[in-house]
């Protein structure tokens, strides 16, 4: 009897082994299977919708609803249990959307008010439109509680990009236990083919912030690649012609600037006066011209200096509007850095004090005379993008130190930047792209011109896909101010790579070159060429919670480069991490890690060409953490940190070389209007070997003009100096933000920033990765410091309209040699006692649309 029951437990305790890996091996297999596609009528109406938030016309309980709306965050798949009811309407020139959502009671109910495009501790209502419905692009347009808007633009190569702003109208209301929201979306707010009846892609999405929820009304599977081909469709739009799309916002601004460190005889305090314009143009209902005539980007937030010991420059983001939205035509393979429209002049860095003569003025910035764009997309899923600016010239103001008499000189001449593109979209979430990007510069110096092919192929189960591309750079003339011809005259770049894209696991493998001579700088950024990579990558993904955890993410790979020419050994990075966000707490954890063995540094010496000098890195790993709290809670905390440990040099009695950073970043919410932010970055590199970083008016290399340096060179005439060096770097910001209501704000934003380099000693590096001891005697320490304060006030007066007023508080400072110190406050007494720029300055924008002007009909 004991052996029958024991066998009858065996047998029934393998049979729910078999029966639950078929049922998770099912829902695995589900999981990364498309969800069924869901379809919702939109009704035409004839009377007039009041935006008040109220849903109380008629209209909106004749339309088709759409509900049961699922999970897709924390918990993948399960229906909602608080209903969303959705409702689309349409007339000859607006799409309306109705929606009510159905909580637990009022209190459940979150609201924070925050500016424009920003996602607070609030529900939310979202609806998403492929008007083309390729499958690839799309729009996203969201409302809050408190009536905040959001809007967006999806892309293969943008991805999700809130810099897009649209002109459209939304209300809120709470009622009770539920909330109301209430869209007008104009046709000219979104571009769609002239057919008789429209297709589009659809879905929606709430947010429920008080239990962290996200639902969709087309479920949408994190384990299935894509998001725009995971929606639904709407039908029953007919007989809609596409409009007139043709606005203009004028603007004018003025600004108060005081400059204490102007030249004396000069006004230390100026103001000006600017006046300009933005210009919509639908061509057809296909395309759009988007244009800016005497561009003003004075009021875009400063950027964040800091000091730069490695040989490649700093890439800053891009603040300017014009350049942020609607772009996503123009990023396709990252050929396009928008900071070189409008940057530094090709020849600042060469203007500097003579003898005789003393520079007055050498400006930073390039202004722009007009910038264009044309974009859009056919109803055969072909985009076409065409950009073009130009700046004008640029001169540096010199003065005769006996007569006082001024010269100018060029640093930049007149440039046209051009781009164009053509991106078609095809099945299975695949597409094609040619890209050319053109700066052409008049008078004697050099032009530059990159094209690239890009595609991507994804089978038709959406499981697989290659991608790859091919770049090849050009450029012709001379260097600027000089009889050289230019370097890097013609270069290619290639990319291939094959990847498993759905399902919990996925994975890919890559190879790609970028020759010696490939430069794509003059639009584009590239940090470093002449390089063969290849790599192997794997995710690993478990969407649904388990054990106390909502999800697990993790990754790794294994990376390996070469240089290309002449073919040489560089780097091998092994690396990987995971996180994870706890049930209850909502509190995610994650780590990260990477493992390399002796590399070699080709680019930390500066010499051309690339092969000869290096500096050996010795072995090294990395491990790292981060820690965030939930935001729902009033306090709220951000910590992360990291050790890099390097092995010890056998060829030299140095001390380890040793890397430390850590970061706290709270966030308090006094209540729904008001919140602070600070963030605190630490980070140490103690005996680093690099490169002397540059003392002010020089490279960083040896120059006779120093009795130290002349030593050196007079016994070794071709030294390459490094340094061993201590570099500690501070960065503190604090945000303060208060908004009065959902289209008025004030964020106030203030940062500093120090980092010192302390040498130890120094080394004189040799060909072939060989260091020896130099006895080198000059003070190359210094100090970087740089505060700003950006104060905003912004106030949306009406849709499209806006009035800004801006503070700017900026100053820096760069110390050297004994003046030079590694303690923190003294730099932060050193900053705020050092005179710094001060700017007010007022804009206002206003936006005119035709369709609003043109006289109505009787």
């Amino acid at each position: 009897m004991r052996l029958r029951v024991l066998l009858c437990c065996c047998v029934g305790l393998l049979t729910y082994q078999a029966t639950a890996q078929t049922t998770a091996a099912a829902d695995a297999a589900a999981a990364k299977v498309l969800a069924p596609k869901k379809q919702l009528n939109a009704v035409r109406i004839t009377e007039a919708i009041k935006l008040d938030g109220q849903l109380d016309e008629a209209s909106w309980q004749q339309a088709p609803m759409a509900t049961d709306f699922i999970q897709n965050r924390p918990n993948p798949g399960p229906p909602e249990k608080h209903k969303t009811e959705v409702r689309v309407l349409y007339d000859d020139n607006n799409l309306y959307i109705g929606a009510i959502m159905h909580d637990v009671s009022g209190d459940s109910i979150l609201r924070e008010l925050t500016a424009r495009d920003n996602f607070g501790n609030t529900d939310f209502i979202g609806i998403f439109l492929d008007t083309y419905h390729d499958k690839l692009n799309g729009y996203g347009f969201f409302v809050t509680t408190g009536g905040v808007q959001m809007d967006c633009r999806y892309s293969p190569a943008g991805g999700e990009d809130f810099n897009w702003n649209a002109v459209w109208d939304s209300r809120t209301t709470v009622k009770g236990k539920d909330w109301y929201a209430e869209m007008r979306i104009p046709y000219s707010a979104i571009r769609f083919s002239n057919l008789p009846e429209q297709r589009w892609g659809l879905n929606f999405m709430r947010q429920r912030k008080r239990d962290n929820q996200a639902f969709f009304w087309n479920e949408v599977k994190p384990a299935v690649d894509g998001f725009v081909n995971q929606w639904g469709t709407l039908e029953g739009i007919r007989d809609v012609k596409p409009p007139l799309r043709l606005s203009l916002t004028p603007y004018v601004s003025g600004y108060v600037n005081h400059n204490p460190l102007t030249e004396e005889g000069t006004r230390r305090t100026t103001t000006s006066f600017n006046g300009g314009a933005d210009i919509k143009w639908g061509i057809n209902e296909s395309f759009t011209l988007d244009a800016t005539l005497v561009p003003d980007f004075g009021q875009v937030q400063s950027d964040n200096q800091v000091l730069n010991l490695s040989p490649f420059e700093v890439q800053f983001n891009e603040n300017r509007q014009f350049f942020t939205e609607g772009t996503e035509l123009f990023n396709k393979g990252n050929l396009f850095y928008s900071r070189r429209v409008g940057a530094t002049p090709i020849g600042f860095y060469n203007i500097g004090d003579t003898e005789t003569e003393k520079v007055v003025k050498n400006p930073q910035e390039t202004r722009l005379l007009n910038a264009t764009k044309v974009s859009g997309r056919t109803s055969k899923g072909l985009g076409i993008g065409v950009f073009n600016a130009a700046s004008n010239d640029v001169y540096a103001t010199f003065r005769n130190k006996e007569t006082g008499e001024e010269r100018q000189q060029l640093t930049q001449p007149f440039s046209n930047y051009n781009i164009a593109v053509l991106d078609q979209s095809l099945k299975n979430n695949s597409y094609v792209s040619l890209i050319n990007t053109n700066v052409t510069r008049f008078g004697r110096t050099y032009d530059a011109n990159v094209t690239g092919g890009l595609f991507r192929f994804a089978n038709k189960k959406n499981s697989y896909a290659v991608d790859g591309r091919l770049v090849y750079s050009r450029r012709r003339g001379h260097v600027f101010h000089e009889e050289d011809l230019i370097s890097d005259r013609d270069g290619y770049k290639y990319q291939i790579g094959v990847s498993k894209i759905s399902g919990s696991f996925t994975w890919g493998v890559n190879h790609g070159i970028e020759s010696h001579s490939y430069n794509p700088n003059d639009l584009g950024i590239l940090f470093g060429n002449n390089n063969i990579s290849q790599g192997i990558y794997g995710n690993y993904n478990h969407y649904k919670p388990f054990w106390k955890v909502n999800n697990f993410y993790s990754y790794f790979g294994l990376d390996q480069s070469f240089l290309y020419k002449p073919t040489l050994y560089q780097k091998t990075n092994l690396y990987g991490g995971a996180n994870t966000t706890f049930t209850k707490s909502f509190l995610t954890v994650g780590f990260n890690f990477d493992v390399n063995p002796i590399n070699r540094d080709y680019f930390e010496p500066r010499q051309s060409p690339l092969g000869d000098y290096y500096v050996r890195v010795p072995a090294n790993g990395n491990l790292g953490a981060f820690l965030s709290s939930d935001y729902r809670k009033k306090l709220a905390w951000d910590l992360n940190g990291g050790i890099r440990v390097y092995k010890e040099e056998d060829r030299f009695e140095r001390a380890r070389r040793l890397g430390i950073g850590f970061g706290v970043s709270p966030r308090y919410r006094v209540n729904n209007k008001l919140n602070f932010r600070y963030s605190l970055d630490w980070s140490t590199n103690r005996n680093q070997m690099g490169y002397v970083n540059p003392s002010s008016g020089d490279d960083g290399s040896l120059s006779d003009q120093y009795p130290e340096d002349a030593a050196v060179l007079k016994e070794f005439p071709r030294a390459v100096l490094l340094g061993r060096r201590r570099v500690v770097t501070v960065s503190n910001v604090l945000q303060a933000a208060y908004t009065f209501t959902n289209r008025m704000s004030l964020t106030v934003r203030t940062r500093h920033y120090t980092s010192t380099v302390r040498y130890l000693d120094f080394a004189r590096l040799n060909p072939g990765g060989d260091e020896a001891p130099v006895a080198y005697t000059r003070n190359r320490d210094n100090t970087f410091d740089a505060f700003n304060v950006d104060a905003v006030y912004s106030w949306w007066f009406a849709p499209g309209s806006q009035v800004s007023i801006v503070w700017k508080n900026a100053g820096s400072s760069f110390l050297q040699a004994n003046e030079a110190t590694p303690l923190y406050f003294d730099n932060l007494s050193n900053i705020i006692n050092t005179p710094h720029n001060n700017s007010v300055s007022v804009k206002i924008l206003y936006y005119l649309d035709y369709l609003a002007l043109r006289p109505r009909r009787a």
